[in-house]
């Protein structure tokens, strides 16, 4: 089995060295007969002797039976590779891979909280965070963990803990935050299927487009019909759009606070099984298994966004909603809001420190090229989000315009944010009612329908790197076990799921968003990752790696992201965050209570803490001096490479190596 530990944690280097010996022996026999043949070619026929003939010949047999030799490791390795898939499986086409990673990048991260994350934060000076944290950190980072879990052949609870066992805490704490978006994300899968029922309960309308509703409150008002309003008059403050008001009063029956949580909302707990439901049957024979699934999820969504880009970018007064987008308020630069939220949605949305790029890497073939998919994958995800975010800035601009009030108060700013502007976009389509109807079913041609569709194949995606990560660490039990166990796994998070749709659940549920998947808990754990492979393991060991599989060295802009640039531009906004900490709120208004915070910290903690705790059990309970289990042990690799590959590079370090990188 390829993840199988090492006795001997030096074996690898040893392996090489004999490889080493063989080169050698072959080049030396190469050159020897080369120079033979060159002689018989520049000697007169007649001054050639039987003996050296004889020689030529015999220095071409061996070289024959050197190939064969070659060919025959060669043939032995993809016979190794093959058994490997075998057991854990594998893609059946190579453009399975991309359109995967596509897939688990690609999502509700983008459409859902990229968009209200920049409202938050005042548009602009967001984008500058956001940018520097994807060139920095976003694309390398990506490459690197899809990279090491292909190398290695397993999942992310496992890959750092196979290079660094002193920090294999780090893949512990991953698991621990897959859990808790696994857990909340389905939520918003529940969101987007009753959005769907909703739709279709409706017809011919739609049920927010307007106020005569039973659930609408004496402040509704609907923006398409106040587009005459006279220069200068403007809504109440207290004024809440139709399409707001369907999401606050009929979706959620929003209550005043997470101390009220109030009841059950049995609509929305129905909702919450079939997207269980979903997700299970997804995901019960492996990622690898599901390969068309995701081409269909990672494209489909591209055609009804283009739709919405095209209507939202032509509506009046969407020229100040981009204006908005685009411009940046620098004082907020100066504050900790922008670079913890524009750092942490690059890893959101790029699935970085959630186990699930290792996952997907692990079911290539080991001489498989994986930088090409990777670099399409970090721009198709950041032109998702900019996309994404016009059509969500064209809408809230259009709604200013039509109300006269400022971009700035135009909806209430929170988790909800694209449940309003979609619905809207839908509305201003024309033949609204038959444009909703279509924009939903087309989207839910295989499971789910609009955003539901991103957010299906990002959540499965999530729980297929979690069920691979425990499998990875206890093969024995699990991986026959896989379809029960993945039963459990959805049936545990799907109980945990119930506080939060309760009529006060949003709360909770913004609590787990602000605490559990971003802030400084993620911060946190893709540091201390990303120091594992390039200072611990070493960058240029970890090039080495990359350059066995592919051919190719890694550029010297990833050299120096990986060792320097990234973790710098982490432990910065880490620190940073710490120091002006911003307590979480629900929209413009609500203030948590002191113990909703502690519980907040508590669930950062839970992630977090695993890394120095497991550091702290892994030297107490290994034998040798404090010295040989930090220095030595703690640091040197115990798992070999997937069968069918060379072995470990060694850690010795040439002089030049920086030289040669760049």
């Amino acid at each position: 089995m390829h993840n199988q530990c090492l006795n001997d944690a030096f074996q690898s280097d040893e392996n090489l060295s004999d490889q080493n010996v063989e080169t050698f022996e072959t080049n030396d026999k190469r050159q020897y007969s080369d120079s033979a043949s060159n002689r018989i070619d520049n000697q007169n026929l007649s001054m050639t002797t039987p003996e050296t003939i004889a020689m030529v010949l015999l220095g071409k047999k061996t070289i024959s039976q050197t190939k064969l030799r070659e060919e025959k490791n060669l043939g032995d390795s993809d016979i190794k590779e093959e058994d490997e898939i075998s057991e854990r499986g594998g893609w059946s086409n190579k453009l399975d891979f991309l359109f995967s990673c596509i897939s688990v990048s690609v999502g509700l991260g983008n459409i859902w909280r990229f968009p209200y994350l920049c409202y938050k934060n005042g548009g602009g000076a967001f984008l500058i965070a956001y940018f520097v944290a994807m060139v920095f950190c976003g694309i390398p980072i990506f490459y690197a963990e899809v990279a090491l879990g292909q190398y290695l052949g397993v999942g992310g609870m496992t890959f750092i803990g196979q290079i660094v066992p002193i920090m294999k805490g780090v893949g512990f704490a991953t698991m621990v935050v897959v859990v808790l978006i696994d857990i909340y994300y389905t939520i918003i899968i529940a969101w987007t299927l009753f959005y769907l029922i909703a739709s279709f309960t409706a017809l011919p309308s739609l049920p927010w487009a307007g106020c005569n509703n039973t659930w609408n409150t004496p402040n509704c008002y609907v923006p398409t019909e106040i587009t005459n309003l006279t220069f200068g008059v403007s809504i109440s403050n207290s004024s809440v759009s139709a399409v707001e008001e369907f999401w606050t009063e009929r979706v959620l029956g929003i209550t005043d606070g997470i101390e009220n949580l109030s009841s059950v909302r049995w609509e929305l707990f129905g909702t919450l099984i079939l997207a269980w439901i979903l997700v299970y049957f997804i995901i019960w024979k492996g990622l690898n298994e599901s390969g068309y699934i995701v081409w269909f999820t990672a494209l489909f969504p591209y055609v009804i966004l283009l739709v919405l880009l095209v209507r939202a970018v032509t509506l009046e007064g969407a020229e100040i909603g981009l204006l908005y987008y685009i411009t940046p308020k620098w004082d907020l630069l100066l504050t900790a809001g922008p670079w913890i939220d524009g750092t942490t949605q690059i890893f959101f949305a790029y699935s970085i420190g959630t186990g699930a790029l290792p996952a997907l890497g692990s079911y290539n073939t080991f001489k498989y090229n994986c930088f090409r998919d990777a670099m399409i994958t970090c721009l198709v995800n950041t032109m998702t989000c900019l996309i994404a975010g016009v059509v969500t800035f064209a809408i809230l601009g259009t709604i200013a315009h039509s109300t006269n009030v400022s971009i700035d108060s135009v909806v209430n700013s929170g988790p909800g944010l694209v449940f309003i502007t979609y619905p809207e976009v839908v509305l201003r389509l024309p033949g609204a009612p038959a444009w909703a109807v279509l924009f939903f079913i087309m989207l839910a041609v295989s499971f789910v329908i609009t955003i539901e569709v991103l957010g299906i194949d990002s959540e499965f995606c999530n729980v297929e790197s979690f069920v691979t990560g425990l499998s990875d660490n206890w093969p024995e039990k699990l991986r026959r076990n896989r379809k029960f166990f993945t039963f459990l796994c959805v049936l545990a998070m799907f109980l945990l799921d119930i506080p939060m749709i309760t009529k006060g659940g949003v709360y909770i549920f913004q609590l787990m968003d602000y605490y559990s998947a971003s802030g400084m808990s993620m911060l946190f754990l893709v540091f201390f990752q990303t120091i594992s492979i390039a200072w611990i393991f070493g960058t240029s060991r970890f090039c080495d790696c990359i350059e066995q599989m592919s051919g190719n060295r890694p550029s010297w802009f990833f050299y120096i992201c990986w060792s320097f640039l990234g973790p710098l531009v982490m432990a910065g906004v880490f620190f940073f965050y710490v120091i002006q900490y911003i307590p979480v709120t629900y929209g413009e208004n609500y203030q948590y209570p002191w113990w909703a915070e502690v519980i907040g910290i508590i669930i950062s903690l839970s992630s977090m803490l695993w890394i120095p705790g497991y550091a702290a059990y892994y030297i107490i309970t290994t034998p040798g001096t404090l010295r040989e289990v930090v220095l030595i042990k703690g640091i040197t690799p115990v798992c070999k490479p997937r069968k069918g590959a060379p072995s470990l590079p060694s850690t010795q370090v040439k002089s030049n190596e920086f030289d040669n990188i760049l």
